[in-house]
């Protein structure tokens, strides 16, 4: 193994920015990093422009996100060759699958680092890891909601996703460690947690010997001012009885579940490896949907799949029709090398992907269109996120930040940044909905 480039002497007060790039899991990782970093008595900035060093969180999920990691390396790169940047360090998921082969092909790189490796890149630039401070953060989200990530990697055997290559096994953290975390955020002014994993469903089965997801929210619910508690990843094929009873029931709950489930087709789930076939998916969703009124399912699909056939795509465009999801995402097939399905090949061009793509999200736009037009008139409970152009502009407990639909507030008075209010919804488009105040 290549060792890491001497590290050259870099004094305290360097500024330091800290690019994150792909998801909130990606996100926490950065803020626990930059606590560290400003503990140790460093800058840190957020526009690259302004450092004196760059550290770049880098996500290898699948190719859109591996090239906007290397552009993101190769832009650094051309900054320190001009002499405005003395280091560039590189961590995260891209540095973790490929790290030989990025010190071969970008050798101008400083130090590569992977993911969790808060102590290494620490020392990197000549600071110390204050171990009983690991788990404190610096947000960079709003400072009322917050992601709390409960487990690292996953355990699931899906053929196309190269988490495990990157991220491990699953690994559950214990809920004590979460409850202090989130009373900490909490003290911050967080009203909102968002619980993340790669499988949030599996959370508990590896450290308690059961999956208490359940368990584990309403704790979390016992924190005062934690207002809103989101699940995200939820997983479908060991979706526990115990968290359908507790998001039903739990006031602070979002009546809101992630839960990706690729496709509908058994040909296609048997090859991707689901570990659950059309029947019982369509068995949890009408269940989700009886025990929790007024729940919004969010999913996602991937199209090109190499096993997909024109008659699996067609089966999966009657299913969106038919069941009609509140939020909706899709992905276009990425070939990952070192997954099962790799061996599969990449048959679909990319313009028969985004052809299929594109279908879905037609469908789905109308789907949302109407889902919003029955609010209009509903009074709902909306959390203020920004001021943006002289309008507010919030969530209901519908929408998760950043991947779902916005409330934009028309108000004579002023209002507080990460404040609920309760508002009259009047207009909508497909993705947006417009309120005044109650």
């Amino acid at each position: 193994m290549l060792k890491q480039k001497e590290r050259p002497e870099m004094s305290k007060k360097e500024k330091i920015s800290v690019i994150t790039l792909g998801c909130s899991k990606n996100t926490v990782d950065s803020e626990r990093l930059m606590n560290q970093l400003k503990i140790n008595d460093f800058e840190l900035t957020d526009n690259p422009d302004n450092a004196d060093s760059v550290i770049i969180n880098t996500c290898g999920f699948i190719e859109a996100a591996k090239e906007e990691s290397i552009n993101t390396i190769l832009s650094a790169i051309e900054l320190k060759k001009k002499g405005r940047l003395k280091k560039v360090v590189v961590s995260g998921c891209l540095s973790e699958r490929y790290m030989d082969d990025l010190r071969k092909e970008i050798p101008e790189v400083d130090a590569y680092f992977g993911t969790e490796a808060y102590e290494e890149v620490v020392r990197e630039f000549g600071g110390n890891l204050k171990y009983e401070l690991l788990g404190e953060r610096l947000l960079t989200t709003p400072k009322h909601f917050a992601y709390l990530k409960i487990s690292e990697g996953c355990d699931n055997p899906c053929s196309f996703c190269a988490i495990p290559l990157m991220r491990g096994k699953h690994k559950t953290k214990p809920m004590e460690d979460l409850i202090a975390e989130a009373e900490k955020l909490s003290s911050q002014g967080v009203k909102e947690l968002i619980l993340i994993g790669q499988d949030t469903t599996d959370y508990g089965i590896d450290l308690y010997g059961k999956r208490n997801i359940a368990e584990l929210i309403n704790k979390l619910s016992e924190i005062k001012s934690i207002e809103w508690i989101r699940l995200m990843y939820a997983y479908p094929s060991h979706f526990p009885e115990s968290l359908i009873e507790t998001i039903a029931s739990n006031p602070k709950v979002c009546k809101y579940i992630d839960i990706p489930l690729q496709h509908i087709s058994d040909n296609v789930l048997k090859s991707m490896r689901r570990g659950i076939t059309k029947r019982r998916t369509l068995e949890l969703l009408n269940k989700l949907r009886e025990s929790i009124p007024g729940l919004t399912l969010r999913t996602t699909f991937i199209t090109g799949y190499p096993a997909e056939t024109d008659a699996d795509f067609e089966e999966l465009v009657n299913f969106v029709k038919d069941f009609e999801f509140e939020r909706f995402g899709v992905f276009t097939y990425s070939i990952e090398e070192n997954t099962p399905s790799y061996l599969l090949g990449d048959p679909h061009s990319e313009e028969v992907k985004e052809k299929r793509k594109n279908l879905l999200m037609e469908i789905q736009r109308d789907i949302s269109h109407r889902q919003n037009e029955k609010l209009i008139g509903k009074n709902l409970k909306v959390l203020i996120d920004a001021y943006e152009n002289g309008v507010y502009i919030g969530r209901t407990e519908r929408d998760a930040p950043e991947v779902d639909c916005e409330v934009f507030v028309e108000t004579n008075g002023q209002l507080e940044i990460g404040n609920f209010y309760d508002a009259v919804i009047y207009d909508c488009n497909e993705y947006d909905l417009f309120a005044k105040l109650a």
